[in-house]
């Protein structure tokens, strides 16, 4: 008789199995990207109390706030006594952050409330399919990228600023699907790279 192809058993389990990850490597990811998450969610906290409050006028104290921060977490060393300090440096960051992109979400809901929803799953959507391509790709395999992203970045910064200058809608086109690009890169180098760290003993998942 005829096999129907869709009356098959389908092991999803197998889809999230990485027998080329370690097991150590597999739990320190999980701790990655649940401070990920964890910093998401805190950050959207910030922007909500900005938009709700109106804190515009210490968008400069919270941003200096915010990178007084970021240099004290990079300075404190990763150990087990230094993760929950090190972990509300960057929960504070996260917030700060939050706060400082309340009045570009401002502007947002003003022109288009449909725009921040519409961006943040196409975000999402892009970082959990590149993320899971490094994932399942062989290892190292995407590390090679490391120096094109940083050259396409610096050609990216530089037309910018060109185009303060020029303010060629082009220009501006073209530089906002390259960012797009280089960043998606970066979401498959970084995801492999934090994978290399692991395996070779870096298990810091805060920064």
């Amino acid at each position: 008789g005829t096999m129907n192809v869709f009356d098959r058993n389908i092991n999803f389990d197998a889809l999230l199995k990485f027998s080329h990850i370690s097991a150590s490597t597999q739990e320190h990811l999980k701790k990655v990207y649940a401070s990920f998450a964890l910093c998401m969610f805190v950050a959207a906290a910030g922007a909500y109390v900005n938009v709700v409050t109106h804190l515009f006028q210490f968008s400069f104290l919270t941003g200096l706030g915010a990178l007084g921060l970021m240099i004290w977490l990079t300075a404190t060393p990763h150990s087990r006594e230094t993760e929950q300090k090190r972990l509300g440096m960057l929960v504070g960051f996260a917030f700060l952050t939050g706060i400082n992109l309340g009045p570009l979400l401002q502007m947002c809901i003003s022109i288009n409330p449909s725009i921040i929803p519409t961006a943040f799953l196409g975000t999402a959507t892009i970082f959990a399919c590149f993320s899971l391509s490094a994932l399942y790709a062989r290892r190292r395999s995407f590390l090679y990228l490391g120096g094109f992203l940083l050259s396409g970045l610096t050609l990216l910064l530089l037309s910018s600023v060109v185009n303060t200058f020029v303010g060629s809608t082009w220009l501006f086109t073209a530089n906002l699907y390259l960012g797009l690009m280089i960043m998606c890169g970066f979401v498959l180098f970084d995801t492999q790279l934090i994978i290399e760290k692991a395996e070779s003993g870096d298990k810091d998942y805060i920064w």
